[in-house]
């Protein structure tokens, strides 16, 4: 059931071609990929045993089998929470942090950033920098999962502009940034979400599964 009453199977009945459906959870890492099958033969209307999935080169999970094409998915999890987000036609790419300190923060966006996201990390307060750090990781993170690519694509190859809740690919290389979205998902305060995808703007749904905190 969702925080509003409504089961997953219901919404997924929904899901349009011009959307984008974001499903947050409690999680434990003990559960695996459970959840993310739970939800996906929700969505598909079948049994958890007939979900079937298979990995890309860089370790991108999708849907294998007869379902196949029925649509696209991505997930992340970080500690007790997990994002789950479905859409047809399109690769959605999201990713989620907990908000914890990382007092290493300026030494990786020197390394292995680009030089203006480097460059904004150092420009903000010390007090708001672990947020703004894990504000442009998770951006980061949630474009190249939508690539289908891991860190090893290289973190410096993408930057990331714009404000804390309107987010901007600004550069992607061998891509047209302009053609991309980038969304902050709106969580918690002590969670950060973003999403990312290739085309053309679509409605984000965010639904919550009863009980996630």
């Amino acid at each position: 059931m969702t925080t509003d009453g409504q089961t997953p199977a219901k919404v997924a009945e929904r899901l349009g071609d011009d959307e984008i459906h974001v499903w947050r959870l409690a999680y434990d890492h003990h559960q695996g990929r459970a959840p993310l099958i739970t939800m996906l033969a929700a969505y598909l209307g079948v049994p958890v045993e007939a979900v079937q999935l298979e990995e890309s080169q860089h370790g991108r999970p999708a849907l294998a089998g007869a379902h196949r094409d029925a649509f696209a998915f991505n997930w992340s999890h970080s500690h007790d929470q997990a994002l789950i987000a479905i859409a047809r036609g399109i690769s959605p790419g999201v990713d989620l942090e907990r908000m914890r300190p990382h007092p290493k923060a300026l030494p990786i966006a020197r390394r292995y950033f680009s030089q203006d996201e480097a460059t904004l990390l150092e420009s903000v307060p010390e007090a708001q920098r672990d947020r703004t750090f894990l504000e442009l990781w998770t951006a980061k993170e949630a474009v190249l999962k939508a690539l289908g690519r891991g860190l090893a694509f290289g973190l410096d190859r993408l930057s990331i502009g714009g404000s804390s809740e309107l987010p901007l690919l600004g550069r992607l290389e061998g891509y047209e940034a302009g053609e991309w979205q980038l969304h902050r998902l709106a969580l918690d305060h002590d969670h950060i979400g973003s999403l990312a995808w290739q085309g053309e703007p679509r409605h984000i749904r965010l639904w919550t599964l009863a009980g996630t905190g």
